[in-house]
């Protein structure tokens, strides 16, 4: 993955919002367990198991993922708050962590500052998407964070993984996430697409609340459960997004990924497929249960990234209209 030199970067939608003091919900990753989510059990193990509930994705810790546990109210609807809901400060104050981001060129010797490119990207993609149809995009803040934040949707923790919190349409994630849990704890191979997979994930599923998606899910649990078709259609968006985030420009015309391979592609599969239900109850010591599945298997979660990638279909990515996962 290389960025556009030439590229200017906009930091506005990306923030650090440092280390917060006080507890988290749940603990730590490592050596222990994180309490789960509403009433739901993940299949055996401590540690590791949790971040099937959390990794890549479960809006409102868990309640747009649908794990945590919201039943027939709907997602717009999650910890006492409206999805319209503007607490957009509500994380801290920022850092400054991206201040110094100012071009492609620093993105391409900075992760930090290659995330706010890829925001760009992501941005400038769903923005263009919307605008085709004739709809008004609003688009989302990533922030990162170290040890705890507070958001509209509650107090999180980094044992939480990166997730999306609708209620303020706000991103969270601690980084070291990649490299302690996805490589560490997952088996996860790494790259340097990792990270952007995951965001266009993240991504997805503030395209999935701006549509109105969410409120869809209704069952919670199982393979073939709404709230896994929630989340393999975030993998599907983010697929869509690879497929055309090379060349794509910003809004000064100048395009802010020069290039994506296949290596590229390949990392991002690999992710997914870390983070497969299966794949995460076996690595726990577990038996594989689809009965427990959230954000579905490792097969799945591939073959839908690689739907968006290869069709680039907001329609082709429809995962509540298709017959089998």
């Amino acid at each position: 993955m290389r960025f556009n030199p030439k590229a200017n970067l906009d930091t506005s939608r990306t923030s650090d919002r440092g280390r917060s003091g006080g507890g988290g919900l749940g603990g730590g990753l490592g050596g222990g367990s994180v309490p789960l989510p509403g009433s739901l059990k993940a299949g055996g193990g401590a540690g590791v198991v949790i971040v099937l509930l959390v990794v890549l994705a479960t809006s409102c810790l868990g309640g747009g993922g649908g794990t945590g546990g919201v039943g027939g109210a709907g997602l717009d609807q999650i910890f006492g708050q409206s999805a319209g809901t503007d607490v957009s400060r509500m994380a801290g104050e920022d850092s400054a962590r991206y201040a110094s981001c100012k071009t492609g060129e620093d993105a391409n010797s900075s992760v930090d500052c290659a995330r706010v490119a890829v925001e760009n990207s992501l941005y400038a993609f769903w923005d263009d998407e919307f605008t085709a149809q004739g709809k008004k995009f609003r688009p989302a803040v990533v922030n990162t964070f170290s040890g705890n934040v507070s958001t509209a949707c509650g107090a999180a923790s980094s044992s939480m993984g990166p997730f999306y919190c609708p209620a303020d349409q706000q991103i969270f994630l601690d980084t070291t996430f990649f490299s302690d849990v996805l490589e560490g704890q997952l088996g996860g191979q790494g790259g340097d697409f990792v990270e952007p997979y995951v965001l266009g994930h993240e991504y997805g599923h503030h395209i999935q609340n701006l549509l109105g998606t969410m409120n869809k899910v209704r069952t919670q649990q199982g393979a073939d459960s709404d709230a896994v078709r929630l989340e393999l259609q975030a993998d599907c968006y983010a697929g869509m997004w690879a497929r055309s985030a090379a060349g794509l420009a910003g809004d000064d015309g100048v395009a802010i990924i020069e290039e994506l391979d296949r290596s590229d592609i390949s990392e991002a599969l690999d992710s997914a497929k870390a983070v497969g239900d299966d794949r995460i109850q076996q690595r726990s010591g577990g038996k594989v249960n689809s009965d427990g599945w959230t954000h579905g298997s490792s097969q799945q979660r591939m073959n839908w990234f690689m739907t968006g990638y290869e069709t680039g279909s907001l329609k082709s990515c429809d995962t509540f209209a298709a017959r089998t996962l």
